[in-house]
């Protein structure tokens, strides 16, 4: 059986990786999954490879006014506008404090943190006037551990920890179904620079031990599904093992 059949779905950075593994699983389950990204190319080749169910629009997330164009286009078109996957981010700059760039830092706290906020923002009116719906932010392990070298990535993810509490107690009792998800050591793209910069012990991680991108995105669907409505409001991580249980991955 088909979870999420009929449901319009937003995932943001879904040309590769984690997003783009989603994407796939979500149209598996019956979603037409609106897929954005910043590269045009990449993404609406992506969005071949999955097929009619997936849509590709370039979008660059610390634009709100765009990002609420592609929100108010999308429920026009469908009628409907279901969940939101909140994936978009980078790790870079990787460097120590007293040797970064304040541009830099500063741009990864714009992607990773108000890129996510400028999503929230632009679905939450909408999904309150239907009645409900999901969102499920892609956080991490640094949201709660300091790392050397990742400063703007562990104060961005912070960030959105507890963006993600915040929407929770505002929207307490209108069935808006939130949540955090760390993926934990996928084998993306970021692990690459991971693995290349030599910083902090995260980066001797041998890459037989990451996680598919399969894994993450099991969750990732299991939780736009009623079977999650107990742990609304929450944040995860796919090393925990009871949450693992759930997706039959332990």
């Amino acid at each position: 059986m088909r979870t999420l059949d009929g449901q319009v779905i937003i995932v943001t950075g879904a040309s590769r990786g984690i997003g783009l593994a989603a994407a796939q699983a979500l149209v598996k389950q019956g979603a037409r999954v609106i897929m954005t990204g910043r590269d045009k190319g990449v993404l609406q080749k992506a969005a071949d490879e999955i097929g009619v169910a997936a849509e590709a629009h370039q979008c660059d997330m610390s634009d709100y006014a765009a990002f609420a164009a592609l929100v108010e286009a999308t429920r026009k078109k469908h009628g409907r506008l279901d969940a939101l996957v909140n994936n978009a981010g980078i790790l870079d700059p990787i460097v120590t404090i007293v040797d970064s760039d304040p541009v830099d830092w500063a741009r990864n706290v714009q992607t990773n943190l108000i890129g996510a906020y400028n999503a929230i923002r632009a679905v939450l009116p909408g999904m309150i006037a239907a009645g409900g719906g999901s969102i499920v932010n892609l956080s991490s392990g640094a949201a709660i551990r300091p790392l050397e070298g990742w400063s703007a990535y562990c104060s961005a993810k912070a960030g959105l920890h507890m963006l993600t509490r915040a929407v929770a107690l505002e929207t307490a009792g209108k069935n808006i179904r939130i949540f955090g998800f760390q993926p934990g050591m996928t084998d993306t793209n970021m692990h690459v620079l991971v693995r290349a910069s030599g910083i902090n012990p995260l980066s001797k991680t041998p890459r037989e031990n990451l996680y598919p991108t399969a894994h993450p995105a099991l969750a990732i669907a299991y939780l736009l599904t009623p079977a999650a409505d107990d742990l609304v409001g929450q944040e995860f991580s796919l090393r925990d093992e009871p949450f693992r249980q759930r997706l039959g991955l332990s």
